[in-house]
């Protein structure tokens, strides 16, 4: 069997196909093919309030695209999401409209609690006996969670991302309510560990020379912050090879992690490099499967 899952972000869209395997009675994943590409629908939608006539010609032909790729690898079922970018834009039902007509597709546009459950699906493949703060930033909104015995205690979903904040598209009090709900829920819970999903804190932990399975510190995550912010954006790009799109928000970016582990007075997180599309591929398998366990792997 063969999944699809097209994560339609603030930042990106991403189209992820995976054989689904069976090893010993447990289901892992096998990635066959993904897709990225910079739409960056948050550029135009935390500033206008809208999605260009640009972007929007583009986003269509890049989902036409991606629906000739599903065919080609015969994908058995597909789900497709849309975040922040699109859940705020003024003119999201006519874009969804348009592809619904041109390309015969229903695009869910999830909200930030929905968006978190998803992610909480392989999130808790990567959990112990800690009590865990994870936080996941995307462009336009950022998601916490309290993990206690591996069960989610508090949830809350935020509308502050890399791009709004890269754009000062955030306020004071914004920050303030974050603060407030980060030091009530660790304090009430005793967080010990952050658990980080998201592009750019992937990054922030290749960058850092991390090994897979082993925890990135507070402090090198702000070395490699300060590090990337004293370089020019060229620079980023040609020494660090860091993608365009990945250059100019992975310090803001930082800036809300950071933030959030000073808040919740938190040195340590694991970085397990999954996301919203794993649990997208997950929830997809449980919906046709929902007898069966699902192990968190993909490779």
């Amino acid at each position: 069997m063969k999944l699809a899952a097209i994560d339609i972000g603030s930042n990106a869209v991403r189209c992820q196909i995976s054989s689904v395997l069976n090893q010993n009675g447990n289901v892992f994943f096998k990635k066959v093919e993904y897709v990225r590409y910079a739409i960056r629908f948050g550029e135009d939608v935390f500033n206008t309030g809208y999605i260009s006539e640009v972007k929007v010609e583009k986003f269509v032909k890049l989902l036409k695209a991606f629906q000739l790729l599903l065919d080609v690898h015969d994908v058995d079922h597909y789900m497709i999401c849309a975040t922040s970018a699109m859940r705020t834009s003024e003119n999201a039902p006519e874009v969804l409209e348009r592809v619904r007509q041109e390309v015969g597709w229903d695009i869910q546009v999830i909200d930030g609690e929905t968006e978190a459950d998803l992610i909480n699906k392989v999130i808790f493949n990567f959990l112990d006996e800690r009590n865990y703060l994870h936080i996941d930033v995307g462009g336009g909104s950022t998601e916490f969670n309290i993990y206690v015995n591996r069960q989610k205690m508090a949830s809350q979903s935020f509308e502050q991302g890399s791009i709004r904040h890269m754009h000062g598209r955030d306020s004071e009090a914004l920050w303030n309510s974050m603060r407030t709900w980060i030091e009530t829920n660790a304090r009430k819970y005793h967080v010990s560990r952050a658990i980080g999903t998201g592009g750019n804190i992937n990054k922030i932990f290749e960058i850092a020379g991390k090994s897979v399975g082993k925890p990135i510190f507070r402090k090198q995550i702000e070395e490699v912050a300060s590090y990337v912010a004293g370089m020019s954006m060229e620079d980023r790009i040609t020494k660090l090879l860091l993608n365009p799109d990945r250059a100019d928000v992975i310090v803001p970016a930082s800036e809300i992690y950071l933030s959030a582990m000073k808040w919740a007075k938190l040195e340590s997180m694991i970085v397990p490099a999954v996301g919203l599309k794993d649990g997208m591929l997950h929830s997809l398998y449980e919906r046709y499967h929902p007898e069966r366990f699902v192990i968190a792997k993909i490779s």
